[in-house]
C-alpha cells in the first residue's frame, strides 16, 4: 500500500517536472472525486492515498511554478455538470491545492472530458501553452469522447498537453482513457500496482534540461561514506527488518524536541544523506508507528533502530463456518492507541500495535465481535463468524405465475415478535427484484409491496441457510386510460356500512397502471370542469385487466 502512494506520488511528481519544469508554465491537475474513489487498495481508500501523494509532491514543487487544480463529482452524486476550479493556476498554491482536496468529498461522476476541456479553456489553451494532469480511477461516465477531445486540443491549442494517471484501472480500461494523452503529445502512467507504474514511470522520463558547459573538474575530495542515515524497523525487538509497506516521515527538531519543519517521507528501505542537524523521525507500518530524536553530524554513519512493537493481524470474515468470505463484509479493529478505529473490507491483513484487538465484522444486519490478543513480532489469522442466513426476496403476481420485475417493488424485513405495544421492530429494507438480505438467526416478518399490492410473509432464518423467498402477491396489473380525464382514481368497488368506499390509488393523467390486489374496483375519472365518469372491473390474480373510461 506504502508502495503504491508512493508511486502515485512519484507518478504526479514526474508529470509536474516533465510538464511544468521543462515545457509549461501554467498547469492544472484535476482530481477525481467520484464515489468510486473510496475503493480501496490494500485496506485502503484509493482517495486517501491521493490526498497524502498530492500533500508530498506538491512540498517539491518549485514556488515560481504556477498551479491550478480542479475537481469533478465532489459536490453532487448524480451530476454531469458537477466540474469545479477550486484554485486558479498560480506560484506557490501548493498548501491551497493540499487544503482543497483534503476538504473534498468523494460522491459523484465522472465527467472526465468536460473537465479536462474546461481546464484547457481556463489556461487559454489557444493563446498559451497549456498542460494537464488528470488523475482518474475510472472511465467517462457522462458520455464525453475522451478520444476525440485530444484531438480537438491538438489541433486547436497552441501547445496543449494532457498527461492522464489510470489509478487503479485494468490495462484494457486504461486503453480506453490513454488515447487522451497520445492525441496530445503527453503520457499516460498505469498505476494498478507498483511494478506496473514503476515500469510505466521508466517510459515517461523527459529529456533533461540542457547540460551547462562543463567546469573545470574540482580537486579530489576525501572518500565518504555514500550514505550517512540508513535506519532500521523492526516488528519486534530481534525481529528481521521491515523493507516493504513502511514509511518514514522526516521533520527537522525544534529546541524543545518536537517536530519542526516538514523535511520528506520515504518508503521501505530507506537511506539518506541528511544535513547535519537535529532531526525527528517517525517510523511507521499500517497502524504502528513510533519516532525517535535523531542527532545528525558531519563525517558520522547514523543506523537507529525503530522498534514498531506491532503484530500482524489478518481476518477472514466469513458469513457462516465454512462459507466463502465476504468481500463487502466490513472489519472494524479497534487498536491500542487508536485515535479512532480502523475500517477495512473483506479478507483484512493489518500491521497493528501489540495488544488486545477489539475486532467486529459486520455482515448485513450480522455482527460479531471478538477481542483478540497480538504479541510483537507475532501473526494471527482468524476465521470471523458473523453468523447470518443469506435470504433473496421476490414477489410474484400469483403463485406459479409472473415475477414482478418494474419499478414499485418494495420489501421491508420485521422482527416476527410484537412489542407490548402490538408494533414489530423494523430491521431492513430493500428495493427491487432479487433483494438481498443477511440476517442474523430469529423469526421475521418480510412485508412485500408491489404498487398498491402489499402481503406479509412470515419466515425464519437459521445460520448459514439460503432462503429463495417468492411472495405470492395475489394481485395482478389493471391498466386505465380515460381521454381528458385530469385525474383517475381507484376505489374498492364495495361500500362500507357509511356508504363510503375505500380509495387505493390515483394519479393526475389520462392513464394509470398499478399492480393491485384481485378484486373488484370502481374507477373513477375526473375532468378539469369537475365532471366524472365511473367504471367497474375485475382483477384476477396474474393477469392483465385494462379498462377504458370515458
Amino acid at each position: 500500500m506504502a508502495g503504491l502512494a508512493r508511486g502515485v506520488a512519484a507518478a504526479i511528481l514526474l508529470l509536474s517536472m516533465t510538464t511544468l519544469g521543462f515545457a509549461a508554465n501554467k498547469v492544472i491537475i484535476i482530481l477525481d472525486a467520484s464515489g468510486s474513489m473510496w475503493a480501496q487498495i490494500d485496506g485502503k481508500p484509493k482517495l486517501e492515498i491521493a490526498r497524502e501523494s498530492l500533500r508530498t509532491v506538491l512540498q517539491s514543487v518549485p514556488t515560481d511554478d504556477e498551479i491550478g487544480f480542479m475537481a469533478y463529482g465532489h459536490r453532487e452524486k448524480g451530476s454531469c455538470d458537477d466540474i469545479q476550479l477550486i484554485v486558479p493556476p498560480q506560484a506557490g498554491s501548493g498548501s491551497a491545492i493540499s487544503a482543497a482536496a483534503d476538504s473534498l468529498k468523494f460522491l459523484g461522476k465522472t465527467p472526465l472530458t468536460a473537465a479536462v476541456k474546461q481546464a484547457a479553456e481556463a489556461l487559454k489553451y489557444t493563446e498559451d501553452k497549456a498542460t494537464v494532469v488528470l488523475i482518474t480511477d475510472g472511465l467517462e461516465t457522462c458520455g464525453g469522447d475522451p478520444c476525440a477531445l485530444g484531438k480537438e486540443l491538438e489541433a486547436s491549442g497552441v501547445d496543449f498537453t494532457a498527461d492522464v494517471v489510470g489509478f487503479g484501472l485494468t490495462a484494457d480500461e486504461g486503453k480506453q482513457i490513454a488515447c487522451l494523452a497520445d492525441n496530445t503529445g503527453g503520457k499516460y502512467i498505469q498505476a494498478s500496482d507498483e511494478k506496473a507504474l514503476q515500469e510505466a514511470l521508466v517510459e515517461t522520463v523527459a529529456a533533461p534540461a540542457p547540460e551547462p558547459a562543463p567546469a573545470p573538474a574540482p580537486a579530489p575530495e576525501p572518500a565518504k561514506a555514500e550514505f550517512n542515515f540508513l535506519p532500521i524497523a523492526v516488528l519486534a525487538e530481534g525481529g528481521d527488518p521491515v523493507t516493504d509497506g513502511n514509511a518514514w516521515e522526516i521533520y527537522k527538531a525544534k529546541p524543545d524536541g518536537t517536530r519542526g519543519d516538514y523535511v520528506s517521507t520515504e518508503y521501505g528501505a530507506y537511506k539518506a544523506n541528511l544535513e547535519p542537524g537535529d532531526y525527528i523521525v517517525v517510523a511507521s507500518d499500517g497502524q504502528a508507528k513510533t519516532e525517535q530524536k535523531v542527532k545528525i553530524e558531519a563525517g558520522q554513519v547514523y543506523k537507529p533502530l525503530f522498534n514498531l512493537n506491532a503484530g500482524t493481524l489478518i481476518i477472514h470474515p466469513r458469513p457462516s463456518a465454512g462459507a466463502d468470505v465476504v468481500d463487502g463484509a466490513a472489519v472494524v479493529i479497534d487498536y491500542p492507541g487508536a485515535d479512532m478505529p480502523a475500517t477495512f473490507y473483506g479478507t483484512t491483513k493489518a500491521v497493528l500495535p501489540a495488544g488486545d484487538q477489539k475486532v467486529t465484522v459486520t455482515i448485513g444486519q450480522g455482527a460479531a465481535t471478538e477481542t483478540i490478543p497480538l504479541a510483537a513480532g507475532k501473526t494471527v489469522e482468524k476465521d470471523m463468524i458473523a453468523g447470518v442466513g443469506h435470504v433473496v426476496a421476490n414477489a410474484y403476481y400469483a403463485a406459479g405465475g409472473d415475477k414482478a420485475d418494474g419499478s414499485g417493488i418494495g420489501f421491508k424485513v420485521l422482527k416476527a415478535k410484537k412489542k407490548i405495544d402490538g408494533t414489530r421492530d423494523e430491521v431492513t429494507y430493500a428495493y427491487g427484484p432479487d433483494s438481498k438480505f443477511d440476517l442474523p438467526p430469529d423469526d421475521y416478518v418480510l412485508i412485500a409491496a408491489v404498487d398498491l399490492a402489499v402481503v406479509e410473509q412470515p419466515f425464519t432464518v437459521k445460520v448459514g441457510e439460503f432462503q429463495d423467498l417468492k411472495v405470492a402477491m395475489n394481485a395482478g396489473v389493471l391498466a386505465i386510460t380515460a381521454p381528458g380525464a385530469s385525474k383517475i382514481e381507484i376505489f374498492e368497488a364495495k361500500k362500507d356500512i357509511n356508504g363510503n368506499r375505500k380509495s387505493l390509488g390515483y394519479a393526475f393523467d389520462q392513464k394509470y397502471q398499478a399492480a393491485i390486489p384481485a378484486g373488484d374496483y370502481a374507477v373513477v375519472s375526473e375532468k378539469s370542469d369537475n365532471s366524472s365518469k365511473e367504471g367497474n372491473v375485475t382483477v384476477k390474480a396474474g393477469e392483465r385487466a385494462e379498462l377504458t373510461v370515458h
